[in-house]
């Protein structure tokens, strides 16, 4: 069964969600999202986490995590769990209430933070549950903008100061902001390996991160090897058969390419591709004996 990858390090930022077992809602009711809500101020308390942005939808939940101490993992445990146990015992039910494991992606902070805080409070209106923000109380939206009081568990000091000094101008400039997202690409459209947001310079950055989960077969192979160069850059600069050949083998070998996929990248047939590769690694062994 494949796992999804966790990369954890001090001062890591991840846009985490949950959503219900077989898309079941979550929240039958506004009891039960007062209780989440308190349940998350008790985890960012105990783990020392930050909370810069949240929504609560009907079926699953948006956080946007800052985690001082490498500890996504066991805070998301004790979030989904106790969440869960105060669930089933306030309707009288049991078993699961969330679909497997959580997800989260790892975001760089300098050029995708502000925008994630954007993306995750705009939920309901792009899910036309309201027209207006301040129709909903169930997202960081109203508190970081002092239309309502900052709940335990939020800190909107970080976002507002992207905006200006004097917190109530920030303030209007973030509803400025969040209201010029309506319509909007959405900023998955650049992830990479469905758990890096970033730049090619942090992409880099965390490559020994990455090069920690390349034995780890239940992570799928898409997260292990998002570190590694395309194939395009791969056979940029052949310029002989004998050096294309080489290539074909490190794609195949170090990067985890497919012999399919190397095959449709030279416009080769496959049965091809599988020889050169056998012959290339052929006279390597010879070499070494």
């Amino acid at each position: 069964m494949s796992r999804p990858l966790r990369i954890e390090f001090p001062g890591a930022f991840y846009h985490v969600t949950s959503r219900g077992n077989a898309r079941k809602k979550i929240f039958l009711n506004d009891i039960d999202r007062e209780s989440f809500v308190e349940t998350l101020a008790w985890v960012v308390e105990r783990f020392g986490w930050v909370c810069h942005a949240y929504c609560l939808m009907d079926n699953h939940f948006h956080l946007l995590i800052e985690t001082p101490k490498p500890n996504l993992s066991m805070g998301m445990r004790q979030l989904n769990g106790v969440y869960t146990q105060r669930f089933n015992r306030r309707h009288k039910r049991v078993g699961h209430l969330f679909q497997g494991r959580f997800k989260s992606i790892l975001v760089e902070q300098d050029s995708y933070l502000l925008e994630l805080c954007r993306y995750i409070v705009l939920n309901p209106v792009r899910a036309n549950m309201v027209a207006s923000l301040d129709e909903y109380p169930w997202s960081s939206y109203r508190a970081t903008v002092g239309s309502s009081p900052i709940p335990s568990g939020l800190t909107i000091d970080w976002v507002l100061e992207q905006f200006a000094k004097t917190r109530v101008v920030a303030r209007k400039r973030y509803a400025a902001f969040v209201a010029e997202g309506v319509g909007k690409k959405s900023p998955w459209t650049e992830l990479k390996g469905q758990a890096l947001l970033g730049s090619e310079k942090f992409i880099k950055q965390m490559e020994p991160h990455l090069q920690e989960h390349l034995s780890v077969r239940e992570v799928p192979k898409r997260q292990r090897l998002m570190h590694r160069p395309t194939l395009a850059q791969l056979f940029a600069d052949v310029k002989t058969k004998a050096i294309r050949n080489q290539a074909m083998v490190k794609a195949h070998l170090e990067y985890g390419y497919t012999q399919a996929e190397i095959a449709v990248a030279l416009d080769l047939h496959y049965a091809s591709v599988s020889r050169i590769i056998k012959e290339v690694e052929s006279d390597m062994l010879k070499y070494k004996m």
